[in-house]
């Protein structure tokens, strides 16, 4: 949103900022309305407007039932799809093993879902949200809000994307190609553990992986065995580390 960036530049007005993102959503919830044929309307602008709320859980898995109480996959999968279609919304499937070649391994109904541009999805959160943001305090969106930049980065980097999620409790972020090999990585707001990376990581037996990099916003550059250390702002130029 050039828009946006451009008054903060000028003006430092977080008020101008929210102004010009309510307006954009605003613009985008009519094209719904408009443009939204043959498929349920309500319905469409409810899972666009849930999708914050879906990404601040723990489990960010996106699930129809929470999106309105009682709803099936059948009844907002084509929303869903035409929110995607709009190139509003990537999603992000999950893989039954983190293993290349990972489309093959991408389970397609289980999925997360991020916000095409990260900007916007700071727009679609309370009023203050912006400025507690620039003050450090990202609250129980600090997760949610970093990785669906590295979302955000990872597509414009014209990467498909993939993380990986079981039952027993394993979980890591994304899980792409890079220098020939399956990589995991890590999005951190805090400095937090990668246990589920280390232990993937310690079982070459079982899985394919030939390393992980940890994102973080204060991070320096470090290595630790496999696992690369990076400040999330460098991650556009992941492609050549």
């Amino acid at each position: 949103m050039p828009a946006a960036v451009n008054a903060f530049i000028a003006s430092h007005s977080i008020s101008e900022v929210r102004q010009i993102q309510s307006d954009l959503l605003n613009s985008y919830r009519a094209d719904m309305t408009k443009y939204a044929n043959g498929v349920d309307k309500i319905r469409i602008k409810e899972c666009f407007d849930y999708i914050p709320r879906q990404l601040a859980k723990d489990n960010k898995k996106f699930q129809y039932a929470l999106v309105r109480k009682g709803a099936r996959s059948s009844q907002y999968v084509d929303a869903l799809q035409w929110i995607e279609e709009a190139g509003l919304i990537k999603l992000c499937r999950n893989l039954t093993l983190p293993e290349l070649l990972l489309a093959d391994f991408a389970e397609p109904d289980t999925f997360k879902v991020y916000l095409a541009d990260t900007e916007l999805f700071v727009g679609m959160l309370e009023p203050g949200t912006a400025a507690d943001i620039l003050s450090g305090n990202l609250f129980g969106f600090k997760g949610a809000i970093l990785e669906n930049a590295a979302a955000d980065a990872f597509c414009k980097m014209g990467r498909e994307l993939y993380y990986f999620r079981r039952d027993s409790g394993l979980e890591v972020d994304f899980v792409l190609r890079h220098s020939g090999q399956c990589k995991l990585v890590e999005v951190k707001a805090m400095s937090g553990n990668t246990k589920s990376t280390k232990t993937i990581l310690a079982h070459p037996e079982k899985y394919r992986v030939g390393g992980a990099f940890k994102l973080g916003r204060q991070y320096n550059i470090g290595r630790s065995g496999l696992i690369l250390t990076l400040p999330l702002h460098i991650l556009f130029a992941l492609d050549e580390i």
